[in-house]
């Protein structure tokens, strides 16, 4: 469990509690096969010199990080520690960000001609076995050592309201698996269309197991290709996911080689554009899902509640605080990574910037998601948006995305506030916020 100093991917208190279970999860894993879970806290450095003492180690292996704090990290390790032989692998991606380069040795800024470049190598190297057992150290050994439990982590909040949230989960490998084997078995034929309907289960619902290692990109893959050493039989929807599976890996070559992008701008422009200054009371409203919009509200309580939102309401809500809210998107980036159980930081980070259009892949014009248009092609029904804001559930499907045409009267029964803003003068309002920054590329 490393301090700030050594590590940026610090986990926001949705993803604590995601691992807290992951933890005990991996911990019955091991004892089922003969071994034990041994967890310390405290400088990377200092533990793991102590531990090798103390259990006589002669050998030290880890997975790799691609953030810059921790890669300095690692490199200190090696090198202080060069006596135990350490090595460190890639579990995290299919492929090394240094191995998917342009004819130039440059990296790829567009996903298009890094799926192509990428694709050519997939499934990948297969994935190893679990072994069926392994060898424990003594319990006299352990004793030795200045290990904590899981619950000495100090993961949980003192207040019980992730009990909710993680009854929509099940946690560890198993249960990850099994989700991939279930989405594959019938729902991904139709992801190309399910994927963008919130008010379906559409999609994998694998994030969170990626981000905690419960299962690998690479194990992923040759589940999808059932064994064959190529991509090329995979159907329309099997191709889809498995490009989505590769945008998570595409974040990860940004974050590699462009590190500053955590923070700021991969698009220097944007260092220079006018967003809102007071921003407090539009920024809470957004986070408690009381902006007046009902798709953005839906998402932003789906958040609260599960720990999740669905992939095309991110980018609804995203494209909200940005362009209609002029809020930086580093406060939603920030938010996001505090509440979400798959909040990865490279893909947390790209997806920020590409809604803010100062990230890679970005489009040629300044995007703007108009929320009600993207409820009503994407919701029809109003489904998502009635199981999440049930001020509307029963507003007709004509108002139920703009519940502000509706008469005077109906409005004020409904108890639900009035947007924070007109969708057509903040709509004009980014454009002429870009057109102040707007050069050529």
């Amino acid at each position: 469990d490393d301090p700030q100093d050594q590590t940026v991917s610090q986990l926001g208190a949705a993803s604590r509690v995601w691992l807290h279970h992951s933890l005990l999860s991996l911990q019955g894993a091991l004892e089922q096969r003969g071994a034990q879970l041994l967890l310390a806290q405290g400088n990377s450095l200092q533990v793991l010199s102590n531990l090798s003492e103390q259990c006589h180690a002669t050998h030290l292996y880890w997975n790799r990080c691609y953030d810059p704090a921790t890669i300095a990290r690692d490199k200190k390790i090696k090198q202080q520690l060069d006596h135990l032989q350490p090595e460190s692998f890639s579990a995290l991606l299919n492929a090394e960000p240094w191995d998917s380069l342009k004819d130039d040795d440059t990296p790829y800024r567009v996903y298009t001609p890094f799926w192509r470049k990428r694709a050519q190598y997939l499934p990948g190297p297969k994935p190893l076995a679990a072994p069926k057992s392994i060898q424990s150290l003594t319990p006299a050994s352990v004793k030795k050592m200045n290990t904590v439990s899981v619950e000495d982590l100090s993961l949980l909040p003192e207040r019980d309201w992730h009990i909710d949230m993680m009854s929509h989960w099940q946690v560890g490998e198993k249960a990850a698996m099994s989700n991939l084997k279930r989405f594959l078995k019938a729902p991904v034929h139709d992801y190309n269309d399910a994927r963008n309907l919130p008010s379906i289960v559409g999609t994998s619902k694998l994030s969170a197991h990626l981000h905690f290692g419960e299962i690998s990109p690479r194990q992923i893959m040759h589940v999808l290709c059932k064994g064959a050493g190529s991509i090329k039989n995979l159907s329309g929807g099997e191709e889809v996911f498995a490009k989505e599976v590769i945008w998570r890996e595409f974040a990860y070559s940004l974050l590699f080689h462009f590190p500053h992008t955590i923070k700021k701008p991969l698009d220097k422009r944007f260092d220079n554009f006018p967003w809102e200054t007071r921003v407090k009371k539009n920024l809470t409203a957004w986070q408690r899902g009381m902006t007046g919009v009902p798709i953005v509200d839906a998402g932003m309580r789906e958040l609260y509640a599960t720990g999740w939102m669905h992939n095309r309401v991110r980018m609804i809500v995203a494209s909200y605080l940005i362009k209609n809210l002029l809020i930086p998107w580093q406060h939603g980036e920030k938010w996001f990574r505090d509440t979400l159980v798959d909040a990865d930081l490279a893909s947390n980070v790209m997806g920020w910037q590409w809604a803010a259009g100062s990230g890679a892949d970005a489009a040629p014009y300044f995007r703007i998601f108009n929320p009600v248009l993207q409820g009503e092609k994407f919701d029809k029904s109003g489904d998502y948006v009635r199981k999440w804001v049930p001020e509307v559930a029963n507003v007709p499907n004509k108002f139920v995305h703009k519940p502000w045409e509706l008469s005077a009267i109906e409005r004020a029964a409904l108890d639900y506030p009035e947007p924070l803003v007109d969708l057509k003068e903040s709509r004009q309002r980014a454009l002429n916020a870009f057109d102040q920054i707007k050069a050529p590329h």
